[in-house]
């Protein structure tokens, strides 16, 4: 089972992805203690910026890509906004109750939701997993043995979906009909785990056998496939992600869109 989407490369994939992660994890931070909703007003927009400029992938994949992130928006700041206390009421019905100090925190809460799932998804959509893990290996000194492990449960993933996809199929064509109920329910989960777990012992069992073979657990030099460093298009992320933020809480402390400034 491979599944391979065609995308436009852009100076995003060629930043270092241990200094991309790094700068992700700064930006969570950064949005965490943030609570003025001018400044996280524009932290987002910057992020959604970025996104949609540099992902490389098509508006309609992109859409895609961020209808979970709108809902989540969606349910975290309406469910802060209704049922919120403050001291401005502005609507009041029945369990209801909308004021200004919640509904500004409710819009924070759903800011930073938007703003975690928009840098986690420019990360996701612009990094490759194995140049991240090589170079967690080279830049973080990350262990090869678990480095590898790791790549190789990657890999796993597709053909056990592939798997799974073939048990039912032959399944289906035995005829196997499982009961309603429980009674069914534990049948037809047994049916399904039994074989997918045996298959799952055999193949770890001949993936260490293989890393074994390889001298993964030898903790002397290695030699990589691929060779991940630094260079100036790092140094341009760095620089432009530093003045875009800086730019952006400036801009929502000195010119604000509203006056709280603070949601706590």
């Amino acid at each position: 089972m491979h599944i391979e989407f065609v995308y436009r490369e852009t100076w995003l994939h060629r930043v270092n992805p241990t200094l991309k992660l790094a700068l992700s994890l700064a930006l969570f931070g950064f949005a965490l203690v943030t609570h003025n909703p001018s400044v996280m007003l524009n932290v987002t927009a910057v992020t959604f910026i970025v996104f949609a400029a540099f992902s490389g992938h098509p508006a309609k994949r992109l859409a895609l890509y961020a209808s979970p992130a709108l809902l989540l928006f969606i349910s975290s700041s309406t469910s802060m906004i209704f049922y919120g206390k403050g001291e401005t009421t502005w609507l009041e019905w029945g369990i209801v109750h909308v004021t200004k100090e919640s509904f500004f925190r409710g819009v924070q809460v759903g800011l930073k939701s938007l703003c975690f799932a928009f840098v986690g998804l420019t990360f996701a959509l612009t990094t490759r997993p194995v140049l991240l893990f090589y170079s967690l290996m080279r830049q973080c000194r990350l262990p090869p043995k678990y480095a590898y492990s790791l790549m190789a449960a990657m890999r796993l993933i597709p053909i056990m979906i592939e798997e799974l996809q073939t048990l039912r199929h032959a399944l289906a064509v035995r005829g196997v009909a499982h009961e309603r109920g429980f009674r069914g329910l534990y049948r037809k989960l047994r049916s399904y785990a039994v074989p997918m777990l045996a298959q799952s012992i055999r193949r770890a069992q001949r993936i260490a056998v293989a890393m074994e073979a390889k001298r993964f657990a030898d903790t002397g030099r290695r030699t990589y496939f691929y060779e991940v460093g630094f260079g100036p298009v790092d140094a341009m992320f760095v620089a432009g992600a530093i003045v875009l933020y800086i730019a952006a809480y400036a801009a929502g402390i000195s010119l604000p869109y509203v006056d709280v400034t603070d949601v706590r």
